[in-house]
């Protein structure tokens, strides 16, 4: 048994079974797939994977208890692999952040700059996506720290710890109705008006439309995104009212537009950090972390990270 058989097998889970895919990934041929993962049936005398013909079409029962173990092994490994490089050199290494685009344009932007600051010999990466693809890079190792508001918490593999809690805001263009009310905004003042927001599971999308839910109305949603800066282009267009998170409204930045608190009218979020169960983290991680939530010192995140053992 050799980790090359056991990346090959996680791997296979990962590209869908498709065995052309997994060679791209392990920078290997085909036929040395197949083979290490017959070699790795043979060892432990059961199929992993069931088959048609030589294409692999899912796993076995017997595969269903043993990837899971060997997740854990290759995650063990580079724990080990991470335990060394911390003790041997502790502020020199890389960290990969997966964040989705609010968060890594609004949220992280002044963390990033203090830990380059006080880390300046760490490689530090910043990948962007949908929160479904921050979890998935994290279940798959390609990240060490996901920030996103949703999917994260949905993940059992995944330990979530609260990071901050924001409101939404609703824009307009300068002078418009909304900015005249005199009173406190309501959902039928901005239902009166084309809407612009964000894609749903995007940043508190679901909380946007269950307010309109609650109440009855059916907002005539003309123009969806999954960030901010692409909301507001439009409704400087005059194209439509936008709703989005309050952090992303810039009153240097956004001079043409004007933001109304809509904290009353939506729930409030909750962005979360997300970690990998049972990964070890670099001394630089938990820094990063704490840099983020002054709460979630390295103390904090230990523990929760071995309760999760």
């Amino acid at each position: 048994m050799n980790f090359q058989q056991l990346r090959a097998v996680r791997e296979a889970t990962r590209q869908d079974f498709n065995l052309t895919e997994v060679a791209a990934t392990l920078y290997t041929s085909q036929p040395g797939i197949s083979r290490q993962i017959r070699e790795l049936e043979e060892e432990l005398g059961v199929e992993i994977f069931r088959r048609a013909g030589k294409r692999l079409t899912g796993l076995t029962p017997p595969g269903e208890v043993l990837l899971p173990i060997v997740t854990r092994l290759l995650q063990e490994a580079d724990n080990l692999r991470h335990a060394g490089d911390e003790y041997r050199d502790s502020a020199r290494g890389h960290l990969t952040i997966a964040a989705t685009h609010s968060q890594a344009r609004y949220a992280l932007p002044a963390v990033v700059k203090d830990f380059r600051q006080a880390f300046p010999q760490v490689e530090l990466h910043l990948h962007q996506g949908s929160p479904n693809q921050v979890a998935d890079m994290l279940l798959e190792g390609v990240a060490d720290i996901g920030v996103a508001t949703e999917a994260l918490s949905d993940c059992e593999e995944l330990l979530t710890l609260p990071g901050y809690r924001w409101t939404h805001s609703v824009i307009v263009p300068s002078g418009h109705p909304l900015q005249q009310l005199g009173r406190p905004l309501g959902l039928a003042d901005i239902a009166a008006y084309p809407v612009i927001t964000y894609e749903r599971g995007y940043t508190g999308r679901a909380h946007i439309d269950d307010a309109f839910a609650r109440e009855g109305l059916i907002p005539h949603v003309v123009l969806t995104a999954m960030d901010a800066d692409v909301i507001k282009t439009y409704v400087e267009l005059e194209l439509g009212v936008g709703i989005v998170a309050s952090v992303a409204v810039d009153a240097q930045r956004d001079r043409t537009l004007h933001a109304i608190d809509a904290g009353h009218l939506f729930e409030i979020n909750t962005t979360r950090i997300g970690l990998r169960k049972g990964a070890w983290l670099r001394g630089y991680a938990f820094a990063f972390i704490e840099a983020f939530v002054p709460t979630l010192h390295r103390g904090v995140v230990e523990q929760a990270l071995r309760a999760t053992v």
